[in-house]
C-alpha cells in the first residue's frame, strides 16, 4: 500500500526535524552524541527536497553573516540501512557551521525503504548536484561552489567518495556528469572497497543487500559503485580511520589508498590510535577534531 505525502506536509515535517536536530542529543549505536549549540545569529537549518520520496531531502546549515562560505556535504552512515538517518550527521553539520563552513546534510533512500541499487546512488548524486540550484538559492548565493568538500562516515564515507568519483563513470551510466567538482573528500571509516567488504560479509551482508547480489553475480554494479574501482577521484581523498574500529576494519581504507596510489591519485590515510567506529562523529571526541582539521585543510 502506498502513502501519499504532500509537498507542504513533507516540508513542514522536515522543518520540525531540522529545528529539533539543531539542539540536544543524537543517538548512535554505542550511545548518545551531544549536538553543539549554534553560534548566536545562526540561521535556522533549512530543509530542502530533491525528489518526491520522503527520504529525498537535505538540511542546509548556514553560518551567520552575509559573505561567501565554503561547503561541506555531510553524508551519514549506517550500512545503507533504513534504521539510520541524517540525524547522525547533524552534530557534525552544526560544528562545521560554527566554524564558518556551510553544511549540506543529506538524506537518501536506504535499503529497506526504497533504497539499494541504483536508487541510493542516484539520490546522493542528485543531492550533491542540488548545490548548484535550490540549495544555492536558499543560501542567498553565499555558497562558494569552488570550495566544496564531501564528508562521509562509514557507508556515508563510501557514498561521499563514490560521489567524488563520478567523473570516472562513462556517459550514460548511473549518475554520470556531476555538476559539482569537490576540492577533496574526507572518508571517516569508509566502506571503500565493496568487493572486499562483500567477501568479508561486513555489516551482516550489507553490501550484497545494497547492490542486489555478490561480486560474482552483479560484477557491473561493483565496478560502477565501488570507490576502489573508480580511482582516482576528483581531488584528494583523505581516509581517517581508527585502528580500534571493529565495525569497518582499517583494511578498507588501506585497500582504497593502495588502489588510488596505483592509479596515481592523490590520497592518504590518517590512522587514529585507539579510536573506534563512532569517535569520528562525536564533536566532543578528539577524533572529530582530527577529521575537522582535514576538512578545513582541504578547504
Amino acid at each position: 500500500m502506498g502513502v501519499t505525502v504532500t509537498r507542504r506536509g513533507l516540508l513542514a515535517g522536515l522543518a520540525a526535524l531540522g529545528g529539533a536536530a539543531a539542539c540536544g542529543r543524537v543517538s548512535t549505536p554505542t550511545g548518545e552524541v551531544e549536538v553543539p549549540a549554534p553560534r548566536p545569529g545562526t540561521p535556522e537549518p533549512r530543509p530542502l527536497t530533491y525528489g518526491p520520496d520522503p527520504a529525498q531531502f537535505g538540511v542546509l546549515h548556514l553560518p551567520p553573516g552575509t559573505g561567501p562560505v565554503p561547503v561541506a556535504v555531510v553524508v551519514h552512515g549506517g550500512y545503507w540501512r533504513a534504521a539510520y538517518g541524517l540525524d547522525l550527521g547533524t552534530p557534525l553539520a552544526v560544528d562545521l557551521t560554527n566554524r564558518g563552513v556551510a553544511a549540506w546534510n543529506i538524506e537518501y533512500r536506504r535499503v529497506g525503504a526504497g533504497g539499494g541499487w541504483p536508487a541510493t546512488f542516484t539520490d546522493v548524486a542528485a543531492a550533491v548536484d542540488l548545490l548548484t540550484a535550490e540549495v544555492q538559492e536558499a543560501a542567498g548565493g553565499r555558497l562558494d561552489l569552488d570550495r566544496v568538500v564531501l564528508l562521509g562516515h562509514s557507508a556515508g564515507g563510501h557514498l561521499a567518495t563514490w560521489a567524488a568519483s563520478r567523473e570516472r563513470l562513462r556517459d550514460g551510466s548511473v549518475a554520470a556528469a556531476p555538476r559539482v567538482r569537490p576540492v577533496g573528500t574526507v572518508a571517516q571509516a569508509g566502506v571503500l572497497d565493496l568487493v572486499a567488504a562483500a567477501e568479508q560479509g561486513l555489516g551482516g551482508g550489507a553490501v550484497v543487500d545494497l547492490l542486489g547480489g555478490t561480486p560474482a553475480t552483479v560484477a557491473d554494479r561493483y565496478a560502477l559503485g565501488s570507490p576502489a574501482a573508480l580511482v582516482p577521484a576528483a581531488g584528494p581523498v583523505v581516509c581517517v580511520h581508527g585502528d580500534a574500529d571493529t565495525v569497518v576494519p582499517l583494511d578498507q581504507s588501506q585497500r582504497y589508498l593502495a588502489a588510488a596510489t596505483a592509479a596515481r591519485g592523490e590520497a592518504r590515510l590518517r590512522v587514529l590510535p585507539g579510536v573506534d567506529h563512532f569517535g569520528v562523529i562525536d564533536p566532543a571526541h578528539p577524533a572529530w577534531t582530527a577529521v575537522r582539521e582535514e576538512v578545513e585543510g582541504l578547504l
